[in-house]
């Protein structure tokens, strides 16, 4: 039995590349069958029409190509009797050459993060949600919209996947051109942020949509769709005698079902298995350190940084070369800087008398020639300094400012705290405005609360890292948009039911 995709391993695999290619190009322009003289324009002339005869009769053998007879030009009957062919792709051939294509395609892909799919996404489940709500939706319409869904939906899983994988073999190539890595590190780091804001934006809206489609009645749109699709089905009976349209309508909407299932899992988190969204979220954030630390160790290289063991290496050698016991001696008080205890003490007279008589390194303590040690040196651990003592500098200024500086700080904060502090819970779009220092807490404590809010918990209560604020956050279903105005623009989010305590405050009513 011969295989569809032996060519690709003997000898002219090239040419049975170029000849099945041109077979592909021509069914793309809706031409099924071809000459040989076809097939050798289609292939620039080159090789000779012989040659391209041969590997036709071979790609037929193999099962990739058909041949029939050509009588349509026949005029006299020693045409009729010589061999003419029209050959076309076998169903075989095809399928072999859409893998091949398939391959390339996916080894050549590098991907992309497609902030524009995730707006795509939200106006189809915009739209698919009009039609759940809708009292008799069309089912053209049904189907159409789920079709549009998934295929907008897989292209950016498939690109978002093979840009990371793309993305990580950047990183690990980077030694290639260390300057064009730099100049690439800039462009990419913007473009992984901008794609980590529109996720978190627009990760949360598609979030909020699946399950209102759901909450409408996500099941119904989808057996409507596999009903539509079922209605194409081929007429006969089934196995059991049954008809094909109903066997055909449960495994589609088997297949709806499951594809809605993937498509949920990727944008809504589980207690115990968060979303793909949020994990491509945090690979991406991750990736920015990992090439900000690959742009250091480039920049460590470019200076010249020196390498330890190798400078190990060549003081060993230096060792090995030295022409006696005090050469290593010297070696070694230069390399590490332990030279012996005479150094606390030396003047001229000193250096002159070791000119004189010079004392080995090895000499012991007990045969070295004394040392004069000050007095002061000997019982403080310094020398005795002469002149008139330094001055000391009044600091009192400084001083001054720092604590006008640290009571405006602490009069801010607190005013700061006032400003927030709420006597009930209340909801995020009930702030309608906040100061520049109000702002700034507000946004550290809504931080902790956020990070502190785990999947499928609904209330959080969580405290300052200092300990002087406590707040408390509630999910709300249904939850509209809050604006809140500051000095540095309008501040946006999922409306959140909050309650914010000044714990300083009560501490201090308790001591009073």
């Amino acid at each position: 039995m011969h295989s569809a995709f032996t060519y690709l391993t003997v000898g002219k695999s090239e040419l049975y590349r170029r000849v099945m290619l041109a077979f592909v190009a021509a069914k793309r322009r809706f031409t099924v069958h071809l000459r040989p003289e076809d097939v050798h324009a289609a292939l620039g002339g080159t090789p000779e029409l012989a040659a391209v005869a041969e590997a036709l009769a071979a790609l037929e053998g193999w099962g990739n190509l058909r041949s029939d007879p050509d009588t349509s030009r026949v005029t006299t009957v020693e045409d009729f009797h010589r061999a003419r062919f029209l050959y076309q792709l076998t169903s075989e051939g095809e399928a072999a050459e859409e893998a091949l294509a398939v391959y390339d395609e996916a080894l050549g892909r590098r991907g992309a993060l497609q902030a524009v799919a995730l707006t795509d996404i939200a106006t189809q489940l915009h739209a698919l949600l009009e039609l759940a709500t809708a009292a008799d939706p069309d089912p053209a319409k049904v189907n159409l919209s789920l079709r549009a869904l998934v295929d907008r939906f897989t292209d950016l899983a498939d690109n978002a996947q093979a840009f990371m994988g793309s993305l990580q073999r950047s990183i690990d190539l980077h030694d290639a051109d260390a300057d064009a890595f730099r100049a690439y590190k800039d462009r990419l780091i913007d473009y992984l942020q901008r794609f980590i804001t529109d996720l978190a934006a627009t990760g949360a809206e598609i979030a909020g949509l699946v399950a209102r489609v759901e909450e409408a009645g996500v099941e119904a749109l989808l057996d409507m769709a596999a009903r539509r699709e079922a209605s194409d089905a081929a007429p006969g009976a089934g196995p059991d005698g049954d008809d094909p349209r109903e066997a055909e309508f449960v495994r589609r909407a088997a297949l709806w079902r499951e594809r809605w299932e993937g498509f949920r899992a990727w944008f809504v988190s589980s207690p115990h298995h968060p979303s793909q969204a949020k994990l491509l979220r945090s690979q991406a954030r991750a990736a920015i350190p990992q090439l900000l630390h690959v742009v250091a160790a480039l920049n460590e290289r470019r200076t010249g940084r020196s390498d330890r063991s190798a400078d190990f290496r060549t003081l060993a050698l230096w060792f090995a070369q030295a022409p006696d016991e005090a050469a290593m001696h010297r070696l070694w008080r230069s390399a590490f800087g332990l030279s012996p205890a005479r150094h606390l003490t030396i003047d001229a007279d000193t250096l002159a008398a070791r000119s004189d008589e010079p004392v080995p390194a090895s000499t012991p303590w007990a045969q070295a020639p004394p040392l004069q040690i000050s007095p002061r040196l000997r019982r403080t651990g310094s020398y005795e300094r002469r002149g008139r003592p330094s001055r000391v500098t009044d600091r009192s200024e400084q001083r001054r400012h720092l604590a006008e500086l640290a009571a405006k700080e602490a009069s801010a904060l607190a005013e700061a705290r006032a400003a927030l502090v709420t006597d009930r819970p209340i909801r995020l779009s009930d702030i309608a405005t906040l100061d520049a220092e109000p702002f700034r807490l507000f946004l550290g404590l809504l931080g902790d609360a956020l990070t502190a809010l785990t999947p499928g918990r609904r209330e959080i209560a969580t405290t300052t890292s200092d300990g002087s604020m406590a707040v408390q956050l509630t999910v709300l279903d249904h939850a509209q948009e809050a604006a809140i105005r500051t000095p540095h623009g309008v501040f946006r989010g999922p409306d959140h039911l909050v309650h914010i305590l000044d714990l300083t405050a009560e501490r201090a009513e308790l001591s009073a």
